[in-house]
């Protein structure tokens, strides 16, 4: 009997993992552990959104959140009782990406010949400005206590009420759809453009790639990913407010994906179920044995961002590629460390040829 290939291994083990999935609320009748995993799924799905823009195209997106918000409030806006009007979920989980799309158009067109801490400054203050508009936007989205009441979803004549099982199932679909888009946009001529503008945006250039046509579909794909996400997010909670979108949501997104591997669609999902289960089971269940043994002025939550910073400094200094990285990655990532005045060399080449 011959040994499987690791193509058919990979094969059996997405097949076993994909039966477990589908069959976990039924074997875990804990609603607290299936929330968990829906939540968790909201995050996938906008790692796996950034992921085109930082892992893919190599654009340093700080202001990811700012997408989600659309998206969120998209839904809340034109389904619920805010202005009476109620487009069913699933006409909106279409509609509110390509909200979310056009608004990722809006902000690359401007920033195009922006790169590294120049455009991460840019979007860390689009990601700053959304938010603060619909907080100030109070005739429209209710000011700080947000838009309530969002309409739930109902398949069949059946709503989804509020057992997070359905929308268990709804970002499951919702994530293996993203993943086989992700796959197929890596693969295919305009993910080339993408990681051939990762490296050397003047080189692709001159080998003929339109290199504003390619960020601006970076921009606009990875925003669609966060519409979806925010739709589902949005209706999952029946809330939004713009306390759901600050900063740290764009820090934790990103820090998903360097904990798993940036460019690598394996090692997002990793990265991001990671660290939703550090914040949303680890740190609460840390703080509960603080309490437990005495600590009780102890709360591990209020640490969390700090535990982010330790984890990235961490990966930073003992794996840069993360947790499972693509095998182009690491090979760069090993290159580097192997010469770092190459590096340095290259980066100062691209630097001069940028200012001119």
């Amino acid at each position: 009997m011959t040994a499987l290939s690791g193509r058919n291994r990979t094969r059996i083990g997405l097949a076993v993992l994909g039966i477990v999935l589908l069959a976990f609320p039924w074997l875990d009748h804990n609603n607290s552990h299936i929330d968990f995993l829906a939540n968790a799924g909201a995050f996938i799905l906008l790692a796996l959104g950034l992921n085109i823009v930082v892992g893919f195209a190599g654009l340093l997106d700080l202001g990811y959140a700012a997408f989600f918000a659309i998206g969120s409030y998209a839904y809340a806006m034109l389904a619920s009782q805010q202005f009476g009007i109620h487009i069913p979920f699933w006409i909106m989980l279409f509609v509110a990406s390509v909200i979310a799309a056009i608004f990722g158009i809006l902000l690359g067109a401007p920033t195009l010949r922006l790169r590294g801490d120049y455009l991460a400054i840019v979007t860390l203050g689009f990601g700053e400005i959304v938010p603060q508009t619909f907080l100030n936007l109070t005739q429209f989205t209710n000011g700080p206590n947000g838009i309530s009441s969002l309409d739930q979803p109902s398949i069949f004549g059946k709503s989804f009420g509020f057992s997070a099982t359905p929308y268990y199932y709804v970002l499951l679909v919702l994530i293996v759809l993203g993943i086989l888009i992700a796959v197929n946009l890596q693969r295919s001529r305009l993910g080339r453009a993408w990681m051939a503008i990762r490296e050397d945006e003047l080189a692709a250039r001159h080998m003929g790639i339109n290199t504003t046509a390619a960020k601006l579909s970076a921009f606009a794909l990875g925003a669609s990913f966060s519409g979806l996400a925010g739709v589902a997010y949005a209706a999952k909670l029946s809330l939004v407010s713009p306390d759901q979108f600050q900063f740290n949501v764009s820090v934790l997104v990103l820090s998903m994906l360097v904990l798993g591997g940036m460019g690598n669609i394996a090692g997002v999902i990793v990265g991001s179920f990671v660290l939703s289960f550090i914040n949303s089971f680890l740190l609460p269940q840390s703080t509960n044995l603080a309490h437990a043994i005495g600590l009780a002025n102890v709360d591990f939550t209020n640490y969390r961002f700090m535990l982010y910073g330790v984890i990235l400094v961490a990966m930073m200094l003992f794996r840069p590629e993360g947790l499972i990285p693509s095998r182009q990655r690491k090979a760069e990532f090993h290159e580097a460390m192997a010469d770092p005045t190459l590096a340095l060399q290259e980066q100062s080449e691209y630097e001069g040829a940028a200012r001119t």
